[in-house]
């Protein structure tokens, strides 16, 4: 059955938690809200002006998610605790995610930079072009992310440095991106209504979507699941390309998406509700 909870604040996006709760984002509110397994809701005020964004849950048991607002990093242990790590002015962090080395690999918006954290907290930098937006690792052990303003995607390997791959549709605006268990990379083009696909040994595809995709993420099962903001769905997209939709309430400008521990999806409403959709 699907459940609604009421969390406030602008929820944008989400991570299954080391302690089995849902951990989500409340951009508008500058706050980090926690959905327990129980449907109960703690939310703890990170700052005012931080705009927490993206999330992801850290090898250190922790939740660790970007600080847009404020040009920082932040870190909350599932008791509650905050922690954070200045950037550079402007610098503006979007997405995150843990790469293969176990440290925290971020995107940097305003600087046009990829960021790596370890957990204790050292940061190293390298410059990319056309504003970084979300970040995944990818099946390879790179980590790979869409550059929204250059119409490509970026691949990074530390030893192997930056390489981009420029989208064959024009002012595409990629934005969400995802690895998947079939050894390709899936992403979403939010100004063209596509979804694309990159197999790591295969040529880019593209699907149509209705509706402004917004973020992916993978299905447990096959495929991938892709937030709809323009249409207030939501899509599954099987490895074949076939798509199916979901309705979510109208006007309910559905963002963050991620797989609970129980292999269910959840969708973040920036309206102020997340959803776990059927089982």
């Amino acid at each position: 059955m699907s459940a609604v909870r009421e969390v406030g604040g602008g929820p944008y996006a989400l991570a299954a938690g080391a302690d089995g709760a849902m951990w989500v984002t409340l951009i508008h509110a500058g706050a980090v809200a926690r959905v327990g397994t129980g449907g109960t809701v703690d939310r703890f005020p990170v700052a005012d002006g931080a705009r927490p964004s993206l999330i992801t849950a850290g090898p250190d048991g922790a939740l660790w998610f970007t600080r847009n607002g404020d040009d920082r990093i932040g870190r909350i242990t599932t008791a509650g605790q905050l922690t954070d790590f200045p950037l550079g002015r402007g610098s503006a962090p979007f997405g995150i995610c843990v790469g293969a080395d176990g440290a925290l690999w971020f995107t940097e918006m305003g600087a046009s930079a990829v960021g790596r954290i370890t957990v204790d907290g050292q940061i190293d930098e390298w410059p990319v072009r056309g504003g970084p937006s979300m970040i995944t690792r990818g099946p390879d052990d790179a980590v790979w992310f869409t550059l929204n303003e250059g119409n490509a995607i970026g691949r990074l390997d530390p030893a192997g440095g930056v390489t981009v791959r420029d989208l064959p549709t024009p002012g595409a605006g990629p934005v969400g991106i995802a690895a998947t268990h079939d050894d390709a990379i899936w992403f979403t083009e939010i100004l063209a209504d596509k979804l694309g696909r990159i197999p790591l040994d295969g040529a880019l595809q593209e699907i149509d979507l209705p509706g402004k995709p917004h973020a992916v993420v993978a299905d447990p099962d096959d495929g991938v699941w892709v937030s709809l903001w323009g249409a207030d769905q939501v899509a599954r997209v099987s490895g074949d390309g076939e798509v199916v939709t979901m309705d979510l309430p109208p006007g309910s400008e559905p963002h963050g998406l991620a797989i609970g521990p129980d292999g269910v999806l959840w969708v973040a409403l920036e309206t102020g509700f997340v959803i776990r959709m059927p089982g």
